[in-house]
């Protein structure tokens, strides 16, 4: 039932996504020759012929959506995939649109400003029905209509974040009917889901054809029964997928080759380790730390001589960090503390009025103007604009025992400012959730997302609260 609803669902948005292409087209005529103009003038092509074009420009368009996923199902996609989707669906489609007219057949009197209404209309009109269909769906799923059945196969983590993932978001309409599992008792609960029994109960449950899908969670362990459980599913006819229990291993989008027929996941996928990618960032990092020293010069004159005058000691301080490849270098930094005996330096962070820290030293942390000298470290190739913030090597070595993929991070140079960091993880805050974010930042860089952490850092400010 489920399948057939969703194949009416489709046909009737196709429909849909047909009449708002035509009416977008009529639209930008009606804007541009009787909003823009008193009418149409002489030698300006009537209304007719833009509408014969639609005989072309409907289907083209149907299949351009159709090949940009705009028709797959959306329960669990995000609103910008799918606006994205249509975007580019309506730049491929006006692409081609002015190739045909223009340079192939050449009918120059079709109005360019038409072609642009056209595409601003379709997209926004488009867009906002796509939105509303989206909100009306999530409305009807939260208040029990409309939803998909599910039964997990196998007890394992993934399975329990699939299920807290579907508790969280009741809009997606997936309803969890159990679990089948070999090792955990019949009737244990993991939020309102019960283990319903063994995995050879399915063939006795999925004859009954009351599921809408089979989700597969076995834990690591259990693998060998995969081939057995696939089998009885597909030959069930319910659509089945596969949640792996190796999420702590692989990556969310894995990088994957293929030896010849072969297919291999990379545990790791670093953008960074391409050469080409390498340099390129290497040479913003150059062209960036020159032009912040520049900029920043008179505020670190000045911090210079506060810093020099408010206790004896060296102006810049260096402490050893770990960095690309686990290399130690001398991070710089303003001196914010009262100058000590090497053996007298904490093996700790600073603290809340942590008596070392000067007058001074506490407005350097707060506004981090102490960080400004790391603008040299940078120049130097110790570290980048953007990364991971480097870390001590005794905390190094604590955290590369206690917290997983922790070492990861000395795949790519640390930064000045990080993913992390302007999402307001700075100072004393969660090592654990720090990872996460620079994990993230590792494995989904690209130029924009370095400039969008820039732009996020002074959007954010520089004010780190966290700081003692």
């Amino acid at each position: 039932m489920i399948k057939d609803n969703q194949k009416v669902f489709n046909r009737l948005m196709v429909v849909v996504d047909g009449c708002i292409t035509a009416a977008s087209l009529i639209l930008a005529y009606i804007i541009k020759f009787y909003i823009f103009n008193a009418g149409p003038g002489v030698g300006v092509l009537p209304l007719r012929d833009y509408i014969s074009l639609l005989i072309y420009i409907v289907p083209g368009y149907l299949l351009l959506y159709h090949q940009c996923d705009i028709y797959s199902p959306k329960r669990t996609v995000r609103r910008k995939f799918e606006i994205f989707g249509i975007i580019k669906a309506n730049s491929i489609g006006l692409a081609a649109l002015i190739i045909i007219l223009y340079m192939i057949v050449r009918e120059f009197n079709f109005s360019r400003s038409v072609m642009a209404f056209f595409y601003v209309l379709n997209v926004v009109l488009t867009s906002s029905f796509r939105l509303l269909m989206r909100k009306m769906l999530r409305s009807f799923r939260s208040r029990g209509f409309n939803l998909k059945h599910i039964l997990l196969v196998g007890y394992s983590r993934a399975a329990e974040e699939y299920i807290n993932r579907i508790m969280d978001n009741p809009q997606w309409g997936y309803v969890v009917c159990g679990i089948l599992d070999d090792h955990i008792p019949a009737g244990t609960l993991y939020k309102g889901v019960k283990v319903l029994g063994t995995t050879g109960n399915l063939e006795v449950i999925l004859p009954e054809n009351k599921l809408d899908e089979i989700a597969i969670t076995l834990s690591l362990k259990d693998y060998d029964l995969l081939e057995y459980v696939v089998d009885v599913c597909e030959r069930s006819g319910v659509h089945t997928k596969f949640i792996p229990d190796y999420n702590s291993l692989i990556p969310t989008k894995p990088y994957t080759e293929d030896l010849m027929g072969l297919p291999v996941i990379n545990i790791r996928y670093v953008p960074l380790t391409n050469t080409g990618n390498m340099l390129v960032k290497r040479v913003i990092d150059i062209c960036g730390s020159l032009f912040g020293i520049l900029l920043t010069s008179p505020i670190m004159l000045v911090a210079a001589v506060l810093v020099k005058l408010s206790s004896p000691g060296p102006i810049i301080f260096k402490q050893e960090r770990v960095g690309l490849h686990n290399k130690p270098f001398y991070m710089y930094k303003f001196r914010s503390m009262a100058l000590q005996e090497p053996g007298e330096e904490k093996k700790a962070w600073t603290v809340k009025d942590d008596p070392r820290v000067t007058g001074i030293g506490r407005i350097l942390r707060k506004t981090s103007i102490d960080e400004l000298p790391q603008l040299f470290n940078i120049l130097k190739g110790d570290m980048s604009l953007v990364g991971p913030r480097p870390e001590r090597p005794l905390f190094v070595e604590k955290f590369r025992q206690e917290i997983p993929r922790y070492m990861v991070k000395h795949q790519v140079r640390p930064g000045l400012t990080g993913w992390a960091q302007v999402n307001g993880l700075r100072g004393d805050t969660s090592i654990r959730k720090r990872i996460e974010y620079d994990i993230y930042y590792i494995e989904n860089w690209t130029f924009w997302f370095d400039f969008k952490i820039i732009f996020m850092t002074f959007i954010t400010g520089f004010i780190n609260k966290n700081a003692y």
